[in-house]
């Protein structure tokens, strides 16, 4: 159901469009960013126990 938004209609969908694009473009990032942190979390502590055996 799309209301009718008149001359407006091509700023309001492209503000959406924008919106959903960022919002879609961090939830990227910050999966890709909390993946390499934990991998390099994972390579310190392994460096760690090799270190304290």
């Amino acid at each position: 159901m799309m209301p009718d938004l008149g001359k407006y209609s091509e700023t309001v969908l492209s503000s959406y469009a924008a919106s959903l694009l960022l919002l879609v473009l961090l939830v990227a990032v910050t999966l890709w960013r909390g993946r390499r942190v934990r991998a390099e979390m994972e390579r310190l502590e392994q460096n760690r126990v090799k270190r304290n055996g």
